[in-house]
């Protein structure tokens, strides 16, 4: 793997798929403002490689993510403290904004600031035994880095405000029933069912990954009249493409498409 920024986030490159890691297994993870930095960087480096069509979030070591720092967290109180309280926003955005699919393992943990961490993500595979869910409750404040927003646009208002004003965990197989995550899976294979989910989407052209991805964030943002101008206007963009024109003579051919990404 390779190192990024101050070390605490890691890209694995496997052709077209990129693995990103968090890279702090002594303190399972917990995100700290370097860390949170260096995952922007990490974004940042293999949103230039335009070999890679689909990308993994995952967690070095047996853990996820144990969510923020707790240490940071309490001295980010402190009156002369000095903490970059943007940054967060900033990792949640890049992911959000990312021109590939996004998929996260969840393996063991990702509470609070974790569970954030993978809502921006545009796929979630999680272990039969993780604890997920929104604590921030119980910690006298409450999720603030998009868990009252991204969250009702995933599983609805009433389920959001059950698992935000609870703190509670949510079992693995009732995320997956309302829709939070796609896969629920044994822990130990978490990591590599997310690549393998990934492997799957880069079977797909590249151009129509990443503009459907647009049209689809713009779904729930969009007027309908303005969406469906939006989404067309997104797939003329790709009509004179190498790989529209490779992936109708693919099926009339009965073979399978050789996409380029241009």
């Amino acid at each position: 793997m390779e190192s990024v920024g101050s070390g605490l986030a890691a890209i694995d490159w496997n052709g077209t798929r990129a693995d990103v890691y968090l890279s702090r297994p002594d303190k399972r993870n917990a995100m700290t403002v370097p860390l949170m930095r260096d995952l922007i960087t990490a974004f940042e480096a293999v949103d230039a490689d335009e070999e890679v069509r689909a990308v993994t979030l995952l967690g070095e070591g047996p853990v996820f993510c144990a969510g923020m720092d707790l240490e940071m967290m309490r001295d980010r109180v402190e009156p002369d403290a000095e903490i970059d309280r943007d940054v967060f926003p900033e990792v949640l955005e890049t992911i959000e904004e990312f021109r590939r699919p996004v998929v996260a393992g969840i393996k063991r943990a990702a509470p609070a600031g974790a569970f954030e961490l993978t809502l921006p993500c545009d796929f979630r595979v999680i272990g039969r035994e993780a604890k997920y869910g929104l604590l921030e409750v119980r910690l006298g404040t409450f999720p603030h880095a998009g868990g009252t927003q991204r969250l009702p646009r995933l599983v609805g208002l009433s389920k959001a405000k059950e698992i935000v004003l609870t703190g509670e965990f949510i079992d693995p197989e009732d995320a997956a029933d309302m829709g939070l995550v796609h896969e629920v899976v044994d822990t130990e294979v978490v990591d590599e069912r997310a690549k393998a989910f990934a492997d799957d989407l880069c079977e797909n052209a590249p151009l129509g990954l990443r503009n459907a991805k647009r049209a689809l964030n713009a779904a729930l943002e969009l007027p309908l009249e303005r969406g469906l101008e939006y989404e067309r206007q997104l797939a003329y963009e790709l009509d004179d493409t190498h790989d529209y024109r490779e992936g109708f003579e693919a099926r009339l051919e009965d073979r399978e498409p050789e996409f380029r990404g241009e």
